[in-house]
Formats: C-alpha cells, sequence, structure tokens
C-alpha cells in the first residue's frame, strides 16, 4: 500500500508542475504580440505629444535665456553707473581739496607778497640812511645787508 501512496504522489506533482508551467509568466513572455494598426496610431500620437512637448520646453528654456541675458544687461549697465558715479565723487572730491587748498594759501601768498614788499622798502631806507650815517653803515655790515 504505500507504494500506491508514493505513486499517487508523484502524478499529483507533476500535474502541479505541468499547471504552473502552463500559467507561468515565462510561458506568457514567449508568445508573440500582434502589433495592431490601434499600436501604431497610439505610438504616433504619443511621439507627437512628445514632440510638442519638447518644443514648449525649448520655448521656455529660451524665454528663461532671454530674460536671463536681460537681467545680466542691466546689472552690467547699474555696475556703469555705479563706477561712473564713484569716478565722479572722486573727481569732485579732487577738485574740492585744489580749490580749497588755493583758497586757503592765497591770502598766505598776498600776506608774504606785502610782507617782501615792506622788507624791500625797509632796505632801501636804510641803505639811504647808511649813506649818510656810518654808524648805521656799520650795523648794516655786520647784519650783511650792505
Amino acid at each position: 500500500m504505500k507504494t500506491k501512496k508514493k505513486n499517487y504522489f508523484y502524478y499529483y506533482y507533476i500535474i502541479i508542475i505541468n499547471i504552473l508551467y502552463i500559467f507561468s509568466p515565462l510561458n506568457i513572455l514567449g508568445r508573440e504580440i500582434p502589433y495592431t494598426i490601434e499600436d501604431r496610431e497610439r505610438l504616433i500620437r504619443v511621439e507627437t505629444k512628445l514632440e510638442e512637448g519638447l518644443k514648449a520646453v525649448n520655448q521656455r528654456m529660451d524665454s528663461l535665456e532671454k530674460s536671463l541675458n536681460q537681467r545680466i544687461d542691466d546689472l552690467y549697465q547699474l555696475m556703469l553707473v555705479l563706477i561712473g558715479a564713484i569716478i565722479a565723487q572722486t573727481i569732485g572730491v579732487i577738485g574740492f581739496v585744489l580749490w580749497d587748498r588755493r583758497t586757503a594759501i592765497s591770502p598766505v601768498i598776498r600776506k608774504t607778497k606785502e610782507l617782501e614788499e615792506d622788507n624791500e622798502k625797509i632796505h632801501k631806507v636804510l641803505k639811504e640812511m647808511a649813506k649818510n650815517d656810518n654808524k648805521i653803515a656799520n650795523i648794516l655790515k655786520q647784519a650783511g645787508i650792505l
């Protein structure tokens, strides 16, 4: 009796394996799938949608590139304006310093000229006096004026 049970078990085992093989994914993948006209039309629609999407993406990238270039140009112009303003301020400060020095030095120059003229007048007067007075002449010689 034991042998009969083993034989039945063997048959059950073979039947289960055949059923699993029939319904296995390998069997399904092995079959040829027909390519229909509907599939072709669907593929064409997908291709056109992809092309339209690609065109839209390219247009978006072009518009972003244009706006980015415009922003860069605007920043460049702003930078030039700021550099021009800094240069103008520097020139203005230098001009103010030169004008202020000229304004501050001109009274000193005027006063110095007046003192030199007074000094020349005093020298003339002393030389005239030294012609008549020997004492003054000796003092002027000792001072190195004559």
